[in-house]
Formats: C-alpha cells, sequence, structure tokens
C-alpha cells in the first residue's frame, strides 16, 4: 500500500515477498484509511481466481522470470498433474492445485504481472486523487478520495482482468463510501450508518471513539465465527469419550490459535464471545456423554478457566506496528512512504 497520489509500489524483484503476512496488510489498510485521505473503498473480487488462472499466461510469466526450461518444465507437469477428489482424478487445462504448497506463489505471481505492474501505472496516469491499494493473495481493497475514481478503476481493472482469462464478481465485487466522513455523509442522504468491509476475515466498520473522532473499528467476521464453533462442536463429537484432560488440551490449543489471529484492538467483545460461545459446546458435549453426567454451569466455567485461555488483545495497535516496520515512516505523517502489495510492506 502506498500513499499520497499512488499506493501500490511493485518492484520487479518482489514476487516471493518473503515474511509477508494477513496483518501486515491489515495494518496496511488501516493506517491507510486513518492517515490519508480515502472517502471510497473498492472492494475487489476475483471470480473463482485459483480455478481460472491461465496456463498459458502463467507459463509465459514464469519464462519471463525464470531461464532454465527444466523449472519451466518441471511447473508445467505440476500444474498438469490433477488433483484427486473423492478418489477420482480430476485433470483441468488451468487454475492451480488446490493446497499445492506452490499455488500461492503461482497465484502471486500471475497477479504481479496482471494487476500489481497494471495498479501502478493507472494510479500515475488515471488516479485525480489520493489512492491506496492493499493486495493479500487475491484479496484486493482500494481506497481512494473521489468516486469518479473508484468507478473508473473498477471498469479498468474489469477490462484488465478479462485480458488474462479472469473475471470480477459481478456481485461481490463494490464501490462503498467509507472513511472518516462516511458516517455523516450517509446520514445527510438519510441512508443510515455506513456500509462495512470484510477484508482477511475482519468486519471493517467506520466508527467513532469516546471523543467522537473517527476510528477504523475491527471485529471478527461473524461467518467466520460461527464456521469456528461449527467445526469445534463437530469435533467434540467425535471426542465425546476422550478424557476431559485431553479434551480440555485440545480445547486450549484451538482456542489459542483462533486469539492468536483475531485478538486485535477493538475485537475483545467478539474475543470473549467467542471463548463463551466454546464453553457453552464443552458443557453440551459432557452432558450427553451419559445419562448420568450433570455438567453445570458451574463446572464448566471451572474447566474453562483451567483449561481456556482468557480472551485479552495480543496484537499493537496497527500504526504502532506499521511505524515499527517501516523506519522511513515519520511518525504522525499524513503520507506514508512505504508501498504495500501482496500481504505486505515492500
Amino acid at each position: 500500500m502506498g500513499t499520497g497520489r499512488s499506493a501500490n509500489r511493485p518492484s520487479a524483484g518482489a514476487i516471493r515477498r518473503p515474511q509477508r503476512s494477513q496483518h501486515q496488510a491489515l495494518d496496511a489498510l488501516a493506517v491507510g484509511i486513518t492517515r490519508t485521505h480515502v472517502s471510497w473503498i473498492v472492494d475487489a473480487d476475483i471470480k473463482s481466481f485459483f480455478d481460472a488462472v491461465s496456463h498459458e499466461w502463467l507459463i509465459k510469466f514464469l519464462e519471463h522470470r525464470i531461464g532454465d526450461p527444466r523449472i519451466i518444465r518441471l511447473i508445467g507437469k505440476w500444474l498438469k498433474a490433477g488433483t484427486l477428489e473423492e478418489g477420482k482424478l480430476m485433470m483441468s487445462e488451468e487454475g492451480t492445485p488446490q493446497g499445492a504448497v506452490i499455488s500461492p506463489l503461482l497465484a502471486n505471481l500471475y497477479l504481479h504481472y496482471v494487476f500489481d505492474l497494471w495498479a501502478h501505472q493507472w494510479r500515475h496516469r488515471h488516479a485525480r486523487g489520493n489512492v491506496v491499494i492493499v493486495r493479500y493473495a487475491d484479496d484486493i481493497v482500494v481506497g481512494v478520495d473521489k468516486e469518479s475514481d473508484a468507478r473508473s478503476f473498477v471498469q479498468a481493472m474489469r477490462s484488465r482482468l478479462e485480458q488474462f482469462e479472469l473475471t470480477l464478481h459481478p456481485e461481490k465485487t463494490q464501490v462503498i463510501r467509507f472513511g472518516r466522513f462516511a458516517a455523516a455523509n450517509r446520514v445527510k442522504r438519510g441512508l443510515g450508518k455506513p456500509q462495512t468491509l470484510d477484508f482477511l476475515g475482519f468486519t471493517h466498520i467506520s466508527g467513532h471513539d469516546r471523543r467522537g473522532k473517527f476510528m477504523l473499528q475491527r471485529i471478527t467476521r461473524r461467518d467466520r465465527m460461527v464456521a469456528a464453533l461449527k467445526r469445534i462442536k463437530e469435533e467434540l463429537r467425535r471426542r465425546w469419550h476422550v478424557s476431559i484432560p485431553e479434551q480440555g488440551q485440545w480445547l486450549r490449543k484451538v482456542v489459542q490459535g483462533y486469539f492468536g489471529y483475531h485478538a486485535v484492538p477493538g475485537n475483545y467483545p467478539r474475543m470473549k464471545a467467542f471463548r463463551n460461545h466454546v464453553t457453552d459446546l464443552w458443557r453440551r458435549a459432557l452432558r450427553r456423554r451419559g445419562q448420568r453426567d450433570r455438567t453445570t454451569w458451574r463446572r464448566a466455567f471451572r474447566l474453562a478457566a483451567q483449561w481456556l485461555p482468557r480472551a485479552r488483545v495480543l496484537h499493537p495497535w496497527p500504526n504502532v506496528r506499521f511505524d515499527a516496520t517501516h523506519p522511513r515512516q515519520e511518525p504522525g505523517a499524513r503520507i506514508v512512504h512505504a508501498g504495500i502489495c501482496a500481504g505486505g510492506a515492500q
């Protein structure tokens, strides 16, 4: 993500991008929205991206980067190897192998040429105002201060992707008013609360702090939390007759892993709710182990206190971590001197 007039600064050697994480992309988006002029968001969704990647174009991009034909041939075989689905071998002439360790790398390389380099040129040649672009794999968010730039970007991006056999999802791709002035503008128009943005598992909200100043709020997406609880419920069903200490050890790891990603500032209520739901699921599972089991809420709370980690914020505020990882960033500056792309700063 870059801010000021432009956002995304892809370089020729920035394809692999080691040590890039989802939280770096989340930090970059938060800093871009809070420190620069962002009034509109383009939430771009590429339809079935990993299934639609063109093998022909991908090989051309690889040949542009790799001079050894043996490596190109090996990757070509990997792409055409197919996948096993319910015991049946499924062959495909497009897309990257699902679950293959090389798929994220190939996807980043594909989008580097298809999107990153093009977006870098578009913002300089066509954007009339500030542009912030953050991409993590195929999740793309663009922030601008002019609605005309947002609409133009969507049209240009749609044409660009079609050249490389990709398609913007017509329903999931949207342009929304977002940022520090979103609430006031929507109130004037009688439209109610501002729309929200979903990115990398979090719902982003144009909120305000106790003093009424703009504050970007991030909470766990409700559907993601529901899906996680559903998986825990199903696994507890398979572990019904396992001892309580073994169940507790397993649940501790699950909750720790969940908090390790979702424990961002402002998300404490959702984390606490998740822990309470896990406690309830555990209580119900224990009660169903036998007719004589009478696990009460009091006992469930004791077990939770013994085995489940408490909800607490583990991640720093986005601007703190972003400033720490970008030495050139001037504290308090409105223009971020950095480029963010493919899940991290480059």
